[in-house]
């Protein structure tokens, strides 16, 4: 194996086991705030028991995805130093803000949040967990518009072999950055709330389960959490992929499987396979019309094709290959779609099987184990999707400026990069399995574990010679 090669698998491994949490921490973060908030409203001590419960988890998920961001930023010194010369100048604005502002406000009233019960009035400590959530949701953007110059450069010149900022306010108002918050943010809050619907299933499915009401009720917010953001998924994906049309034509074409010009209208492939050394379908299965619709909104319109985008790219950029992995994005966009509109059809018919009337789903089994089967959709369409993003930009890691092989450290080697690889891909192994048994293992303690230990504590706290001790 290349360097490259090693180095981009290093890459790919470390950005998707740490996006694994980002959103997961986004999603619950929003989803515990929303239940303390309606325990402010209320007064309904249930609702305080979820957002205590569910909290648990939050902080499993911060922690865990605090280390992997660590090892992450960390092997872009290893293995992409030139990369990181070229972008310096513009990388550092963007995180250094994320840094300084965003995660730093997200770490610190996480732990205000955390040892504050009962210390402040309960509007004020809700506040903290919004703080949070919207925190998480701006670090991420900080993240996203350094990750959009990479896909659509603005603001720069070329000064000294490396790119210069001349315009921070282009890199905010980059069309990119906006189709990747939005389609990021919503994913996360659908993965919220799929997977506390996820988790409650799961409960329910144990017999002589406690606390059924409670996981009732978890169940239901989370599908309202996952509807609304599984329609916001749908139409921030779609502005996003039109948007591919015309600033990354090899990208679109690929995730469609098309290598000649489509007539006019496109039919869209439902399946397809693609011979990559050759250049050419094998075989595919289309929709009349569809490809049209979806790229421009009408029954009318021809997409490029790969070989003619690869000859426009040549001119332009010089003689490379442009082709991406064509079979890796054309399933991985289906993929990706398919699990949207899956969450989509559980939410809705969630909502429906749980109303009052006719609670239907808690009472079958097989409806269950769907929900609960669920959770795992959210963690896969979201890696899809970055695959998506990453491989399509093929063979750039700045588009139209700068490529993979020029990106690599000069000075690794194929021994440095196979050892790294896999002390990482052990060290993810122990973080996930970890992350797994405790999760597992809160789920277990139940939602009235940390009642009962505060119980605990109160009465460890007595004065033995306070007369209220023997009352």
């Amino acid at each position: 194996m290349s360097i490259v090669t090693l180095a981009r698998f290093q890459f790919a491994m470390t950005t998707i086991f740490h996006f694994f949490f980002v959103p997961f921490s986004i999603g619950t973060a929003l989803m515990v705030a929303i239940m303390e908030t309606m325990y402010v409203r209320t007064k309904n001590e249930q609702y305080l028991k979820m957002t205590k419960f569910w909290g648990n988890i939050v902080l499993l998920s911060f922690a865990v995805g605090v280390v992997t961001g660590i090892i992450q930023e960390f092997q872009f010194g290893m293995n992409w130093s030139d990369y990181s010369r070229f972008v310096g100048d513009i990388f550092g604005a963007p995180l250094a803000v994320e840094a300084l502002l965003a995660f730093f406000m997200e770490s610190t009233f996480l732990g205000i949040w955390i040892f504050t019960w009962d210390r402040v009035k309960p509007g004020f400590h809700a506040l903290f967990i919004w703080l949070v959530a919207i925190a998480s949701m701006v670090s991420a953007f900080w993240i996203l518009a350094a990750n959009s110059f990479m896909q659509h450069p603005v603001g720069y010149e070329i000064k000294g072999g490396h790119a210069v900022m001349t315009s921070f306010s282009a890199l905010l108002t980059n069309p990119q950055v906006w189709y990747e918050f939005s389609h990021v943010i919503a994913g996360a809050i659908t993965l919220g709330g799929v997977g506390i619907a996820g988790l409650a299933a799961f409960q329910l499915l144990k017999k002589n389960i406690n606390n059924g009401d409670f996981y009732k009720k978890s169940m239901r917010l989370g599908f309202i959490v996952a509807l609304f953001g599984s329609l916001a998924v749908l139409t921030a994906g779609d502005l996003q992929m039109k948007n591919l049309v015309t600033e990354q034509p090899m990208k679109f074409a690929a995730t469609e499987g098309i290598y000649k010009n489509t007539g006019d209208p496109a039919a869209w492939t439902v399946v397809a396979w693609a011979n990559e050394a050759q250049h050419k379908r094998v075989f595919g299965i289309g929709v009349p019309y569809m490809l049209s619709i979806l790229s421009y909104d009408k029954p009318s319109g021809a997409v490029k094709g790969m070989n003619t985008i690869n000859k426009e790219l040549t001119v332009k950029y010089g003689h490379k290959n442009y082709y991406p992995s064509v079979n890796t994005l054309f399933y991985s966009f289906r993929i990706m779609a398919a699990f949207g509109m899956l969450i989509l059809l559980v939410s809705i018919l969630g909502l429906f099987f749980t109303r009052k009337r006719k609670e239907t789903l808690y009472k079958q089994k097989w409806m269950l184990w769907i929900v609960a089967l669920t959770t795992f959709t959210p963690f896969i369409a979201n890696t899809c999707g970055w695959l998506i993003t990453e491989l399509g930009r093929f063979p750039w890691t700045v588009y139209g400026l700068f490529t993979m092989m020029q990106s690599v450290s000069p000075n690794v080697s194929v021994a440095s990069l196979l050892i790294s690889n896999t002390i990482y891909f052990l060290l993810f192994t122990a973080l996930g399995g970890t992350m797994v048994y405790l999760v597992i293992r809160t789920l277990k303690k139940g939602p009235d574990y940390e009642i009962e230990l505060a119980k605990k504590d109160d009465k460890s706290n007595i004065d033995p010679f306070d007369k209220e001790a023997f009352n």
